[in-house]
């Protein structure tokens, strides 16, 4: 069967306004796909559902979520991030932008151990604000740098995103995860980049420090192996051959556990926190998992994905083009949607129009986690944005929300650049894999 795209409209529109009625992302794609089934078929479309939620779960990657989310939690709690950023900070300080750049270097090494861009966030916002206290730096972009550094959670690996992307679209996880890392590195440079040119061309952006000693300096370095023992431990594990993805993660487990225990934080109070909030977050990320699979199974009845590849078939625009149309969607679409249920809800749908086109499925994901990325500093639902303010704890988000508006002008440019040469995206997992 298949519906009209007048249909497919209003169908969306519905789940637009049950997240803008503030219902839970999970409650609110159930209760559109449900609506849209009973509609349709009546009630047998409710009878697949056990049997779908048991086979969403029922799925050996998945188990890899909680793993890294704990992993993460260990390591924020155990106070490794705070030597981390001042071991950074260390040799960024005379960079014209000076602490700024730490922010952006932090967010990014903390990325490649969270998988998180909420978690990168609000640790990092932790730990900057108060390396600002009493320094005439700009405040805006003290946040911009923050809320913006912070999405590259889910860009850089490993990401729970990626994660679901590949478990939806049966795309290699470990493929994936290399895809990621060349435009992570570029998208940090490209916010560095930005910081330095605002930084040369108002210097009342930031203020000059001069550095520690070089002894200092150098023993402080050895705060920066734990982040890299894990990253190497778990992505080594993986393209060697040794580990796949899940088993990666229970590994990066144990080395946090361990290297926390060697600083002498680890605790049982430590641990029970950690477990108690990876629970929180794995179920609220599975159930909205476990609502967009069915969403996806009922799209698929309806034959939607088939009506929106052929109206884009007929669109004769190159493939260039596209792309600008599907950034003006998805960012639009960021504007009300949660980034993690925009991926989750459009994948099926707009992956046949991507493919059609003629770019490759691991190029999409990452497009996909671009988007995502700028989902997550848009308001008025953009989380960076309310996490940064509630780490901030003071003053307004307009000031967040102003402070990100330089940084996504790199985005774009990443987006553009990735458009443009395909192959940044897809030579590293091409070529060692």
């Amino acid at each position: 069967m298949s519906v009209g795209l007048e249909v497919i409209a209003i169908g969306f529109a519905l789940m637009l306004g049950l997240l803008a009625l503030g219902m839970h992302i999970g409650t609110a794609l159930f209760a559109t796909a449900a609506l849209g089934g009973f509609w349709f078929f009546g009630d047998i479309m409710f009878r697949p559902f056990g049997t779908l939620m048991w086979s969403t779960l029922n799925n050996f990657l998945l188990v890899s979520i909680p793993l890294y989310v704990l992993m993460g939690e260990i390591l924020v709690r155990g106070g490794i991030t705070a030597r981390m950023y001042t071991a950074i900070d260390d040799w960024l300080r005379r960079l014209p932008g000076g602490l700024l750049h730490t922010n952006i270097a932090a967010s990014t090494v903390f990325a490649s151990i969270s998988g998180s861009s909420v978690a990168t966030a609000a640790t990092i916002g932790t730990v900057a604000f108060p390396a600002f206290r009493n320094k005439r730096y700009s405040e805006r972009w003290v946040l911009g740098t923050v809320a913006s550094g912070a999405t590259l959670g889910i860009l850089i690996p490993p990401s729970i995103n990626l994660i679901i992307f590949g478990a939806m679209t049966n795309t290699s996880i470990g493929q994936l995860f290399l895809a990621g890392v060349v435009p992570g590195v570029l998208l940090a440079l490209l916010f560095m980049g930005c910081v330095v040119i605002a930084s040369v061309i108002n210097p009342s952006v930031s203020e000059n420090s001069p550095p520690d000693e070089l002894a200092v300096r150098l023993r402080r370095l050895r705060d920066l192996l734990p982040p890299l023992v894990v990253f190497i431990g778990v992505m080594g594990s993986i393209y060697t051959g040794w580990a796949t993805p899940t088993e990666a993660a229970g590994l990066g487990v144990v080395a946090a556990t361990i290297l926390v225990a060697a600083y002498r934080q680890f605790t049982w109070q430590l641990f029970i926190e950690s477990l108690l909030s990876t629970v929180k977050v794995t179920a609220m990320t599975l159930l909205i998992l476990i609502a967009a699979f069915y969403l996806n199974f009922i799209v698929g009845v309806l034959g939607i994905p088939e009506q929106i590849t052929n109206a884009m078939s007929q669109i004769s625009v190159p493939g260039w083009q596209m792309v600008i149309i599907l950034v003006l969607v998805y960012v639009a679409l960021g504007c009300f949607m949660d980034s993690l249920a925009m991926m989750i809800a459009t994948t099926p749908i707009v992956l046949p129009v991507v493919l059609a086109i003629g770019y490759d499925p691991l190029w999409f994901g990452i497009f996909l986690v671009l988007m995502c990325e700028i989902a997550l500093i848009t308001p008025p639902v953009g989380m960076n944005l309310f996490v940064v303010q509630a780490v901030r704890g003071r003053g307004s988000v307009t000031d967040v929300i102003k402070g990100v508006l330089p940084f996504i002008g790199c985005f774009l440019v990443l987006v553009a650049l990735i458009t443009a040469f395909p192959q940044i995206v897809t030579w590293l997992p091409r070529s060692l894999m």
